[in-house]
């Protein structure tokens, strides 16, 4: 940082949660016609930023999330297209983050690119920002991602992700995939559990791992204030236990994006319910969905 720059002080108490009753682009019955913006991007706070995919430009329309620090950004996960035409992910990041540097300004600021685990509509973006200046993308996958963060020589480690006195931690979560990690933001209180804890599928490919992890994660936030768990993805409707088709690209009865720690708690209780035989069932918030 230049001097004279204002330091934003991020070590401000407890986090308290903000609401986020927000009416997410949600596809629509035609999507040749459909007229929503190929990302939707909310504010949560003026250093935190929720976006969200088109439905109509990829059924997954997930959810990525670009957080500010003192010295740099992080933009976590890159989305399910590739092509910066059907989806400006890129740009869209540079006008946030111009925007921020107007009303924050100081030099050398950069941009960090990480992602909550290697599935492709999670990390097709990731070209859009190989060329970019002042940024560092860092893969996906466990030779990468996991050395980066040093759970390669210790996977039960809590990484730190200084953004500059915005402090995340990193947590190895794998279950989902054996790189998934999830991100802790203590300005905001925020757990982003990308495809390990969200309103749908919960797509399991090692049950005993998975099993390890949500443990991890409700011992982990019993020590931490957790105002919000938000994963990548909705997929159930407002009707407990009943979800969307697969490959929706209209849901307009989709229940909030975020859940709480009292869903840690129900998803162990449903593993504990159905034992050491994975079997695919619906809960109300969610459907536990072991790989065959």
């Amino acid at each position: 940082m230049a001097a004279g720059d204002a330091l934003i002080d991020f070590d401000g108490g407890t986090p308290r949660p903000r609401t986020l009753d927000v009416r997410w682009i949600h596809g629509s019955p035609s999507a040749k016609h459909n007229t929503d913006p190929d990302i939707q991007g909310h504010g949560y706070d003026e250093h935190t930023f929720i976006l969200r995919q088109n439905m109509a430009v990829d059924y997954e329309a997930p959810f990525l999330f670009l957080l500010f620090g003192n010295t740099r950004a992080v933009l976590i996960d890159t989305g399910a297209t590739a092509s910066a035409e059907f989806f400006p992910l890129r740009r869209t990041v540079d006008e946030l983050m111009a925007d921020w540097l107007e009303r924050h300004p100081r030099d050398g600021y950069r941009l960090l690119v990480l992602h909550t685990h290697p599935h492709g509509d999670h990390t097709a973006g990731d070209a859009q920002f190989t060329d970019r200046p002042d940024t560092t993308v860092v893969g996906a996958q466990p030779a990468e991602a996991w050395d980066h963060f040093g759970f390669t020589d210790d996977p039960d480690a809590v990484a730190p992700v200084d953004l500059g006195g915005r402090v995340l931690e990193c947590l190895a979560t794998p279950g989902h995939h054996k790189a998934a990690v999830t991100f802790y933001d203590p300005w905001t209180g925020i757990l982003f559990t990308g495809d390990t804890v969200y309103p749908g599928r919960l797509y399991i490919e090692d049950w005993p791992a998975f099993t390890r992890t949500v443990d991890r994660l409700i011992e982990f936030s019993d020590r931490r204030p957790v105002t919000h768990v938000l994963g990548c993805h909705i997929e159930m409707t407002r009707q407990p236990g009943v979800d969307y088709p697969i490959r929706t690209t209209y849901q307009p009865d989709e229940p909030p994006l975020q859940m709480t720690t009292r869903h840690l708690h129900d998803i162990r209780a449903a593993i504990e319910e159905i034992g050491d035989r994975p079997v695919r069932r619906a809960f109300p918030d969610f459907i536990l969905w072991p790989n065959d």
